[in-house]
């Protein structure tokens, strides 16, 4: 056991493990092999009272039975909390096969083990007796963060693998998060940058030795880091987006380039400002792989954006869809800064209420929204007002918001439009001119069959900004831009174009599906329940014929399951009039006793006489007990 100060101390495993003492009770940073348990009444610390882990190798984590064993507390990053307690899940899901993805997410536990909570982050908490705060740091692993805490007249920081030794990490192979790439090393060196803005005293790593002169580290890390990504010839203007993350598009109206999606700020003479999607902030990268640890949202921008445009507060945020890009952050950013979130109604039940779609692109947790706001109607906010336009086409939970700033009309359509590449960090972006600057040469639209296009709704969205008449249109995945009278005509016959290719490819004389395929969907589509307890689901059944008919559905279930309509038949019946929707309710009941993830129940349709099959899935997950 090696002092560090008085109270802090380094134990030597299959990583550092630091104790933070306070009397005879301590705090242990990271945990091993669970060694430490056996030498700390060397230094008189009787009980361990909570255990905080930086990320969730098997270097670090391997010993945390003990840790359960003994009744101490474990805190895991957000982002890594499956790889703790649902690992086993993890292991049977993760492609083995045909593998590109190469973060070493599997340098993880065998067995699950159950932990206290996640570590708030940005936010000073108390474990132990005394105040820490937790800062997302990736690059080792997407979910990484750095422990800070004042002692003794010196600010430590628990690093993790964010840095070895001055200048050097412990992994380059860990920041690969994809086949070839390099955004665990771009992500290192913006960890490294903004803990170096938060003015530790020393650095304690996972692997190597304290380091006394944090300035010095960071910068020879950051030079060599730099070295590297311009020799693979990425990134070249990541200096230049690390000073100036923001543009203005008008003096009030910002960009923030950094992002994936991009994201709009609207400045306030209050201070306040109102942001325009919010999801990875100063994006990496994305890893490869799509599950909750390899998704990492961070408010990395926020500190310039106070200081270059005097911003005292995110008052709100409002997104154009649903979809994680745009999203990812609206929760961290109500818990750090007291934002509080407004939504078009077409998509507040997606947003709140994510178990129950079928989906692309879901954000893993539900988003409260605190105001739903009205379509085609004006909303004040501070001195500016704001409309939500209805914008089907790339999603139908979609809106186009339009407000007025500095003279101009400014309509952001989110992914209604697309251009490729989206690797934003490889060229310089510049700002609009005072002069129309047209669009790419291809207007790609973006539609997306699963997020509900309709064949019309490019025709019809060309309507509304023809209607709306915008000076600069901004776009989720490509820079601002100059729009006229002329584009939205382009717009407009790309759009008739689009509905006539759809009209004459798909085969829908007699029965007419739409875009989607299917004449029925089951809602909620992921729902968990608890042992012993019943089950309620909708069915919504689209009539695919231009006339009136009755629809019969029935619902299949494993075996052993009872079910039920909601009026006790175990058929549902109902009357359709031509192309109409209508909706029948279930109750199904799993055997007693039984567990299980993702049993499969699906909804048969009969319409008309016309037998359709089953049209609709859910998957139904019974847990012991329900979780929080």
């Amino acid at each position: 056991m090696e002092p560090i100060s008085t109270d802090v101390f380094r134990f030597r495993d299959s990583c550092n493990v630091y104790v933070i003492r306070n009397g005879a009770e301590a705090v242990l940073i990271d945990f091993g092999t669970g060694a430490i348990l056996d030498h700390l009444a060397e230094i008189g610390v009787e009980r361990v009272t909570d255990i905080l882990m930086t990320h969730h190798h098997r270097d670090q984590a391997q010993g945390l039975p003990r840790a359960v064993a003994a009744g101490i507390h474990i805190w895991v990053p957000e982002p890594e909390r499956g790889l703790f307690e649902d690992i086993d899940h993890h292991w049977q899901a993760r492609r083995l096969v045909n593998d590109y993805d190469n973060r070493q997410d599997r340098f993880s536990l065998l067995e699950p083990v159950p932990v206290t909570g996640t570590l708030a982050e940005y936010v000073p908490q108390e474990f132990g007796g005394r105040m820490m705060t937790v800062v997302p740091t990736p690059g080792h692993t997407v979910g990484s963060v750095s422990i800070q805490i004042d002692m003794e007249g010196r600010r430590l920081s628990f690093t993790g693998d964010l840095i070895a030794a001055p200048g050097k990490v412990w992994s380059l192979a860990a920041t690969q998060w994809t086949y070839n790439g390099a955004e665990g090393a771009v992500a290192t060196l913006l960890s490294a940058r903004d803990l170096l803005t938060r003015r530790p005293d020393v650095l304690l790593p996972s692997h190597g030795d304290p380091m006394e002169d944090p300035p010095g580290a960071i910068r020879l890390l950051r030079e060599n880091l730099l070295e590297l990504l311009e020799l693979r010839g990425e990134h070249a203007a990541l200096r230049n987006y690390m000073a100036d993350p923001f543009l203005p598009v008008t003096r009030h109206f910002l960009h923030n380039r950094t992002a994936h999606s991009y994201s709009f700020v609207l400045l306030s003479k209050s201070g306040k400002c109102l942001m325009i999607d919010y999801g990875y902030d100063f994006n990496p990268g994305l890893a490869s792989s799509t599950d909750r640890s390899a998704r990492r949202p961070w408010l990395y921008s926020l500190p310039r954006l106070k200081e270059q445009f005097g911003v005292t507060s995110v008052d709100v945020v409002i997104p154009t869809h649903y979809h994680d890009d745009h999203v990812a952050a609206f929760n961290l950013l109500r818990k750090v800064e007291g934002t509080k979130v407004w939504a078009g109604e077409n998509m507040v039940d997606v947003l709140e209420r994510p178990g129950d779609q079928d989906l692309p692109c879901l954000w893993y947790e539900p988003i409260p929204v605190d105001r739903s706001l009205p379509l085609e109607q004006a909303v004040a906010w501070e001195e500016y007002e704001l409309t939500l336009h209805p914008l089907p086409g790339h999603t139908l939970y979609a809106v186009a918001i339009q407000v007025e700033v500095d003279g101009k009309c400014i309509l952001a359509v989110g992914d209604q439009f697309v251009d490729y590449p989206w690797n934003y960090l490889l060229a310089d972006r510049l700002p609009i001119t005072d002069e129309p600057e047209p669009l790419p040469p291809a207007v790609i639209q973006n539609y997306v069959y699963r997020n509900r296009f309709g064949q019309s709704d490019y025709r019809e969205t060309a309507d509304l900004y023809r209607r709306v008449k915008p000076d600069i249109m901004v776009y989720g995945h490509w820079s601002p831009a100059n729009v006229d009278d002329a584009h939205f005509a382009e717009l407009a016959e790309r759009g008739r174009e689009l509905e006539r290719l759809h009209q004459v490819l798909l085969a829908r004389d007699e029965v007419d599906m739409g875009t989607n395929d299917f004449a029925a969907r089951i809602r909620p589509y992921r729902p968990e329940v608890a042992v012993g307890a019943d089950l309620t689901m909708e069915v919504d059944v689209q009539n695919p014929f231009d006339r009136p008919e009755q629809a019969a559905v029935n619902m299949v279930v494993p075996p052993g399951w009872a079910v039920r309509t909601i009026s006790g038949e175990t058929e549902a019946r109902l009357s359709l009039g031509a192309s109409e929707a209508g909706t029948v309710g279930f109750c199904l009941t799993p055997p007693s006793g039984l567990t299980v993830r993702r049993a499969r129940v699906a909804a048969d349709v009969t319409i008309g006489g016309q037998p359709f099959g089953q049209q609709a899935e859910a998957l139904v997950t019974v847990v012991g007990a329900k979780r929080a």
